[in-house]
């Protein structure tokens, strides 16, 4: 019986080794892909890729490039989570073609004041923010828009670093969306951020331009595979009711 989210949250565990002798059903974890791409992501650019990885030979490239980690040494299966920054062009003209279908696909002159606008947010302020060159655009537009706001409250992640942490936190988002998925199922994973990622990306033929934001072994845990029980700051350190 599948777990509810709670039972789900507080059942995964970051996982470090896994059962050799229990394989995972892949439209399962596939199914919990389609589940990590329904997370919230900044103006629905969805910049993310996955990469689901069960061929054994890239299994075992993969454990190299994760520094032979055991987390990654003994799953049954690997999802490579990729920030895809450098596709915003492309998404946001999927977006665009979305939205004109939606409205119906009618002359610009029929459009609405919202929908001029929704269409115009994708045509005009997503290229202002993603267009850059050698990060010099991006620290003009940083400082005109700093300048801007010692008068009026105004967005300022606009310079090229900013925006690949923007890409970074959509794919981490869904990672999590992915991770919850696959607890709620009896399945487990582990993230892990210690990889060459130059190497990763030559295992997997990735553009110059997208980034590794994790690897997520899975499988399903062995009694030794967590290394310790649960640790947590005291919940009062961290949440403050204003």
């Amino acid at each position: 019986m599948e777990k509810t989210v709670t039972e789900a949250i507080y059942y995964r565990r970051s996982v470090r080794v896994f059962k050799a002798d229990h394989p995972l059903e892949d439209e399962k974890v596939k199914h919990c892909i389609q589940n990590a791409v329904l997370a919230p992501t900044s103006s629905n650019l969805q910049l993310w890729e996955f990469q689901h990885i069960t061929e054994k030979e890239t299994l075992k490239k993969l454990t190299k490039a994760c520094l032979g980690q055991n987390a990654a040494k003994t799953a049954n299966q690997l999802v490579v989570v990729i920030a895809r920054k450098d596709l915003w062009k492309k998404r946001a003209k999927s977006n665009i073609k979305f939205l004109k279908e939606v409205y119906g696909n009618k002359s610009e002159k029929d459009y609405s004041k919202r929908e001029k606008f929704a269409l115009a947010y994708y045509k005009k302020l997503i290229p202002s923010l993603y267009t850059d060159f050698l990060g010099i655009l991006g620290w003009l537009k940083f400082i005109l828009f700093s300048a801007i706001g010692f008068f009026k409250p105004m967005y300022r992640q606009v310079r090229q670093s900013d925006m690949r942490i923007v890409a970074h936190k959509s794919a981490g988002l869904a990672a999590q969306n992915f991770m919850t998925s696959m607890a709620a199922i009896g399945y487990d994973t582990c993230p892990m951020e210690g990889s060459d990622t130059r190497l990763v990306k030559q295992i997997l033929g990735l553009p110059w331009g997208a980034e590794i934001n994790m690897i997520i072994g899975c499988g399903i845990r062995e009694e030794d595979g967590i290394y310790g029980p649960r640790f947590r700051v005291p919940f009062e350190e961290v949440y403050k009711k204003v």
